[in-house]
């Protein structure tokens, strides 16, 4: 009680989700307690444990004093007071509170529940010789047994009393095998699954070394393992397993880099030349410290939302609700995901091994008690339907985590820091520059005195939970447990309300020091609030069906009661975080039903804030970039002719959609061609009449949009046209006077219907092209002019330019490259051929506005004083006057039949 200055202030603000209320706040021994005025809202308690962040911010205008409080659960509030000396009071106890120097001082060690739970035994939930019985051994095979030789901690001070080790091998060579493990950790069974005799063992890293130690004993405890299915007491089937391959594996979880430095610190990795019974895998998995840093960020983000939104609220006086400012972006940037993602793949592989390849898997980090206990354990709650129970997930944790010694207290960082406590510099004019000095060197002693456990924490519990939650989202019949029970297990890891998540190793829990009694004697364990009456009505899962672990079931979508986890499925725990769905992983956007007369238009990127649903059956064309594409709001079925989908459209007066994507990495939700095989067809769609244009086929226009050569170039242009009813009415503008096909019935020599044949099987461009006059078609050296439609005359499918399906009518120009299909101003529908050897004409057409701008010919009308240097006229030259150097031609002969040059 010395450390409580202050232990009420009333008429004080309470700020909390963008809501503020007065009340009075209390601090007691455990809790800091704010209860509203007029009981408004539910009484607030927060124990101090829970608190990972004070900020005492300066004195505001106003003369208010406000601190602001971040907990662990992601929950932000702030406290204003009236009086500065107030609100130091109450910062410096909640600092004293907050800051514990010693474990037994937590909330744990004082909490009585009033009334008594109605359940007790939570601290012998778990046996190790039932649950391994349970498993087994000692039963089905006696492969395996119970040794004591770590009953009294002396062995192992980090390993649980009661171990499983392979019946062939004896304690002595136990002795020897320790020596060469990082901590003693020898490789020991955790699990026994139950189809096939495959075990699941742990253990620490090897002491290698930089001179490559070994130990014959360590290897020989491993090849005894890898062969516990054939011991000849085991009542396990000798007979092979069809379709399994035996593939023992020795999981070293951590990055091949990361392993291989240990070296130089005396550990390592094994070296496999010795352990021949197996192979060795590397997850990747990074360490500690990265895991602290992804979750900051995570936590960074969340942070900078809620300070935004309430800077919003303060200016804008709560006149906006439900605005989301959270940066998506930023959590991604976080690799918290990822870090989720490889730990499920390497379940994945675990599991596979075990269940479908009948084989043995060794597992191990650095020292075995952290991702080591993350991978056995979520490997077992696949394996094994009975971890996904109430029950079984609590023996599963008392069994991985606090037995085999995950380090919760460090990990935790329960004592807390002084670090996390940050108040502005108090100016005393009244000081020497002596006490400054001296001041500020005890603050900076206590400081570091107070962080030298703060580098030992890290989310590692935390990130499980988050993967159990993975598994259950993607199967959420198969847990008894729902979500609540995972969160109300994240609380109490850090509340220190219960002894169960406060030491790191069996031994500090079930041994007392200087004659008091074990700490599972002075507190109570979070098994006993949670299997409550109450609790479990809380957190049962109504949607649990056990009938789909039946082992025996021969249904088609049996399996067995194992589960194989998507890695590639990982969403935010949003719930865990306080926030919704939407905000944390972006909103789930379906594709687009077949909807001719929609108009659609741009299509902001969404690979990062939404998820675009899209349908498996729409064929994928290779994609151009950033271009846009014009198509039918919905999709055509595989193998249907898009332009015959087009004239669907445009028969019942309805113009197609629109749909461009504006970013090269945007998720393709509408694909507009098909794919057969390797072969990329555009077909062209049967003629019949339009009503727009009852002369010419429909989609014949279509199909021009979607082939000519200046469909890829557009996205510029696409861009501008901002207003969609202009848009509109350029469109229907452009289908009004929809062009000739190439299947034009005066013509008889092609059909309506063709697909673009194989390069090799395409003639030179200026073969057989012939002018309306009979001479041979002329070439244009400069690709920034195009030729007169009127200048072009109908071609043979194996002729003139491949990639043009269909003549152009007189009346009409051609989508040049450079054209703006969307400017009106530009477009005219008397254009006439280009002379190339009329440069004034040439002038005159831009000005007037027919052709697109070029830079290197300036108009009369932009000004009468600028001179043009002389240049030569444009020249048409046929192939046989082309005066350039030799080009490789193709097996055709074709020199170039794409007609965009070859490289220098």
């Amino acid at each position: 009680m010395d450390a409580i200055r202050i232990s009420k202030v009333e008429d004080v603000l309470c700020t909390k989700a963008g809501a503020a209320l007065k009340g009075t706040i209390h601090l007691t021994t455990h809790h800091l307690i704010f209860r509203y005025d007029d009981n408004k809202e539910k009484e607030m308690w927060t124990p101090y444990p829970l608190i990972s962040l004070v900020n005492r911010l300066p004195q505001t205008l106003q003369g208010q004093c406000p601190l602001t409080f971040h907990t662990r659960t992601f929950e932000i509030f702030s406290i204003t007071f009236t009086k500065e000396s107030d609100a130091s009071d109450v910062f410096e106890s909640v600092k004293e509170l907050t800051v514990a120097l010693s474990v037994f001082h937590l909330y744990a060690f004082s909490y009585q529940p009033n009334p008594p739970l109605p359940t007790n035994n939570g601290w012998s939930i778990y046996s190790p010789r039932e649950e391994f019985g349970r498993m087994g051994v000692g039963t089905r095979t006696k492969a395996w047994r119970l040794t004591d030789i770590n009953k009294d901690y002396s062995f192992c001070p980090t390993y649980p009393s009661k171990l499983i080790v392979p019946t062939k091998i004896s304690d002595t060579t136990l002795q020897y095998a320790a020596k060469y493990r990082s901590k003693c950790r020898i490789p020991v069974l955790t699990y026994l699954h139950w189809s096939n005799y495959a075990s699941i063992t742990r253990s620490s890293q090897p002491m290698v070394g930089i001179t490559q130690n070994r130990s014959i004993q360590d290897e020989k405890l491993i090849e005894t393992i890898f062969q516990t299915h054939h011991a000849p007491e085991s009542r396990a089937s000798n007979s092979p397993v069809y379709g399994a391959t035996t593939t023992n594996l020795i999981i070293d979880a951590r990055p091949t880099a990361n392993a291989v430095a240990n070296t130089a610190k005396g550990a390592g990795t094994e070296i496999m030349e010795h352990y021949k019974e197996g192979k060795k895998l590397y997850l990747g998995i990074d360490h500690i410290h990265a895991m602290r840093e992804s979750l900051a960020k995570v936590v960074e983000a969340l942070r900078e939302a809620d300070n935004l939104l309430a800077s919003i609220n303060n200016d804008l006086s709560g006149q906006i609700s439900g605005v989301s400012v959270l940066d998506r972006q930023a959590l991604r940037r976080s690799g918290w995901l990822r870090h989720l993602s490889i730990v499920l793949e390497g379940i994945n592989i675990i599991t596979r091994n075990v269940h479908v390849n009948s084989s043995h898997v060794l597992i191990h980090c650095s020292d075995g008690w952290d991702r080591t206990s993350q991978l056995s354990s979520l490997t077992q709650l696949c394996l094994d339907p009975f971890y996904r129970t109430i029950r079984g997930f609590e023996i599963l944790i008392e069994k991985d985590w606090l037995s085999f010694g995950h380090k919760f207290l460090d990990r935790s960082g329960h004592l807390s820091s002084e670090k996390f406590f940050v108040s502005p510099p108090e100016t005393n004019s009244g000081n020497t520059g002596a006490e400054a000095a001296q001041g500020f060197l005890a603050s900076m002693q206590n400081r570091f005195a107070s962080q030298s456990h703060i580098k030992e924490t890290s989310p590692i519990f935390h990130q499980f939970l988050e993967a159990v939650r993975q598994i259950q989202r993607q199967a959420p019949e198969r847990f008894e447990f729902n979500e609540r029970f995972l969160r109300q297990l994240y609380y109490h890891l850090y509340s220190c309300q219960f002894g169960t998540f406060l030491f790191n190793t069996e031994k500090e829990r079930r041994t007392g020091e200087g004659g008091n009694p074990p700490p599972i004697e002075r507190t109570i364990s979070v098994w006993d609030f949670l299997n409550s009456p109450e609790e479990m009505a809380q957190n049962m899962n109504p949607s649990y069906n056990p009938s789909l672990d039946d082992p025996t079931s021969r249904s088609p979508d049996a399996d067995m009661g194992v589960l194989f986890p998507n890695p590639k499925d990982i969403r935010f725990w949003y719930e865990l975080y306080g926030r919704t769905d939407d905000e944390m992983n972006g909103r789930n956007i379906p594709a687009p039903a077949i909807r001719f007369p929609d108009v659609v238009g741009l299509i902001e990127s969404t690979e990062d804030d939404a998820r675009v649903d899209t349908p498996s059956n729409i064929p994928l064309p290779p994609s151009p970039g950033s271009t846009p594409c014009i198509l039918p709001a919905g999709h055509s079925p595989a193998g249907s002719d898009i332009t015959s989908t087009l004239h669907a459209s445009s028969s019942a007066g309805n113009p197609p959609a629109i749909a461009a994507r504006s970013h090269p990495s945007s998720r393709d939700s509408f694909r507009p061609f098909s794919m057969s095989g390797s072969a990329f067809s555009m077909k062209t769609a049967t003629s019949h009449p339009s009503p727009t244009s009852p002369n010419r086929p429909a989609g014949s226009r279509a199909q021009e949009l979607l082939s000519g050569p200046g469909v890829f170039g557009r996205s510029v242009w696409d861009r501008l046209s901002s207003n969609a009813s202009a848009a509109l009415s350029v469109v229907q503008d452009a289908y009004g006077g929809v062009t000739k096909e190439r299947g034009d019935p005066t013509t008889t020599e092609t059909p309506k219907t063709e697909e673009l044949q194989n390069r090799n099987y395409l003639t030179s461009w200026s073969e057989d092209m012939q002018q309306p006059n009979g001479a041979p078609a002329a070439r244009v050296t400069n690709p920034s002019i195009s030729t007169s439609p009127s200048s072009a005359s109908h071609t043979s499918p194996n002729s003139g330019n491949p990639w043009t399906s269909m003549e152009v009518a007189n009346n009409r120009p051609t989508l040049s490259f450079y054209d703006n299909p969307w400017d009106i101003s530009t477009r005219s529908d008397t254009q006439q051929p280009v002379s190339a050897t009329n440069p004034t004409q040439l002038s005159d057409d831009i000005s007037s506005g027919s052709l697109p701008f070029d830079p290197t010919v300036v108009p009369h009308s932009m000004s009468k004083t600028i001179h043009v240097s002389p240049r030569p006229p444009l020249e048409f030259k046929t192939p046989e006057t082309l005066e350039q150097p030799p080009r490789p031609s193709s097996s055709n002969g074709s020199t170039d039949p794409l007609g965009v040059g070859f490289g220098p």
